[in-house]
Parts: C-alpha cells; structure tokens; sequence
C-alpha cells in the first residue's frame, strides 16, 4: 500500500516525521511511503530506502494559516499534495501533523465526502485506566450535530473499533449528563431512540466521568463536546503528572520514594501516552485522513502511520460506505 506523508507539518517537523517514516519503513513491510516537503529541509534526517520516495514542495501550510484560504492558495504544500495524492488514487491514505482545520477543509474539498454520510467526524483513541482505550468521535470536524449525524459518527466508530482496533462487538455509548434513557437535550434525547433502534451494540448514555473507566469501546458526542472534553481529558492528565512530579521532588524521603516507584510510574506515564494510540481519523471520507498530534516525536508518527496502514488493509472506508449505504436504505 502507498501512503502519502505531510513531512512538514507539526511542531517536531521534519524531524520527528522523517524518523517515524524511517522507523514504520522497517516495521512494515507492505508499505511504500511517499514524502512530500521542502527537500533541503527534509535531507539532514533522510536515509535511502526502497520504500521511500521524496516529493519536493516549495510552500508549507503553516498553524496559523486560515484554513480554507490555505487549501486553495497553497497549491504546492505538502499538506495539498498528500491529499491530492490520495485524490488521484496514487496514495491509498495520508497523515499530517499540521493544521487540523486545514486538513479537514482539504479533506472535504479534495477527498471529498462518502455518499450518504452527511457530516464527516474526527475521532482518536484515548486512554483507560486498564490500558484499554476508547475511540470517541466528534472531537471538532463540527460544532453542531443533529440526531442523524451521531448515529452515523456511531456506525463509523463501530466499524473503525471493529476491524482497526480489532474490539468483537464494539460497545457503543451515547455521551450524556445522565445514564437514564431520558436524559439530556433534545440532540441526545433523539440520538438515543435512533442509536437504540440501530444495529449495532449501543449500551445506552454514559457519563464524562467514567470515560477512563472503559465504559464503553466508541463514545459519542458533537464536536463541541467533544473538542471541551477531549481538552480537559488531555489538560487534567497533564496536570495530574506535573503534580506528582512536583509531590516526589518535595524531599529527600519522597525523592527515595520517586526511586522505588520509578517502573510504575513509567507505566502510568505509558497509558497517559497518546504517541501510542496513533492520530485522529476524519471518518466519513472516500479515503484514510489522519491527523497526528501536533507535537508528534517520532514514535507518535510510527503510530499513526501502523493506523493508516490497518485502516487500508482492513478496507475501512469501503465497509463505512457499505454500511452507510444499507442504513440510508433502511
């Protein structure tokens, strides 16, 4: 399979990216890696490889490029290029580290939307307490959602957590503020009756609070809710280590304590990694989008590619745009 790689896109850029495309060119052997970035930038990290072509582009989509503007009138970015590649079906699925709001608008206007699918969503993996992870989707592709929209977010994650993440029977859960089946808005309240009606293994609402409990395998929400939850999730395990740090650095007594729990708090740091769990999806496009972490290292981009690679393997789109099809007909 191709996959077709922003090398200019994130903080770490281009080195972390080149080291992940160099440590995924020797894990996997099935892929061929296209790269696309400013050659003289990307040249000091390179290393030949079979595997591997170079493409040279002379602009680059900054963060604080306007999305939508960037797409049309950065033609020659390694972000524009790489969805470009999968448009004209020389790559099977891309990944960039770069401007989220950038990709999704070059997404929807170049890859373009599967039929039916009225809402592409972003979704990751976050971490649980077991390790475990759960997939939670929309986390800001839209702000607004209607009923709709969720169950299609749901049969995607379902997919996705089904032939990706390799979960059996997906255990799919409705983010709510309650776990009553009358609780919520009017958006929850709708999606709930739809979500119950539908095929596949929804367990009812759950609750922000018992997310890292392994609730549930695929949560769902709009992107609002989402984006705010997803940042807390990802603010509050940042503080939770700082603080620990700062609690074992408090004494000598403490720093001897830091000494004989240094294994387990490896372990702890690990399941809090997200360079672990690959990037976020946009699901509901006619091709694999991935969006890495925006301070992907080089681990974190070897992670994302392993996604993009199983998400071509597994034939992922064409099972969405099945499934969305058969729904549309029901």
């Amino acid at each position: 399979m191709k996959l077709a790689i922003d090398g200019m896109g994130g903080d770490n850029a281009p080195k972390a990216i080149v080291e992940g495309v160099l440590l995924a060119l020797e894990e996997f052997p099935n892929i061929e890696i296209q790269l696309y970035g400013k050659q003289q930038e990307l040249q000091p990290f390179l290393k030949e490889h079979a595997r591997l072509e170079v493409i040279h582009c002379e602009e680059v989509v900054e963060a604080e490029d306007d999305p939508a503007r960037a797409v049309r009138r950065k033609k020659d970015s390694s972000m524009t290029k790489i969805l470009e590649a999968v448009t004209d079906n020389r790559a099977d699925a891309c990944l960039s580290a770069g401007n989220t709001g950038a990709l999704m608008a070059g997404g929807l206007f170049k890859v373009g939307r599967i039929e039916g699918v009225t809402r592409p969503a972003l979704a990751t993996t976050l971490p649980t307490i077991d390790g475990q992870g759960f997939l939670m989707l929309d986390l800001g592709a839209n702000a607004d959602a209607k009923p709709e929209n969720l169950l299609q977010y749901a049969i995607m994650g379902y997919i996705y957590a089904k032939k990706v993440r390799g979960i059996d029977n997906p255990r799919v859960g409705l983010l709510n503020i309650g776990t009553e089946d009358k609780k919520g808005n009017d958006l929850t309240k709708q999606a709930f009756t739809l979500l119950k009606e539908s095929n596949i293994n929804f367990i009812g609402n759950v609750e922000a609070r018992d997310l890292l409990d392994n609730v549930a395998d695929v949560v769902v929400t709009d992107g609002f809710t989402g984006n705010m939850v997803l940042k807390s999730i990802e603010g509050t395990a940042g503080a939770m280590m700082s603080m620990l740090k700062e609690a074992f650095m408090a004494s000598a007594k403490t720093k001897i304590g830091a000494v004989l729990m240094k294994t387990e708090l490896k372990k702890l740091k690990g399941k809090l990694d997200y360079s672990e769990h690959g990037g976020a999806a946009l699901f509901g496009l006619k091709a694999p989008v991935i969006k890495a972490h925006g301070s992907s290292n080089a681990r974190a981009i070897y992670s994302a590619i392993r996604q993009a690679s199983i998400m071509v393997e597994h034939n992922v789109t064409d099972v969405i745009t099945e499934t969305i099809a058969q729904t549309e007909q029901q």
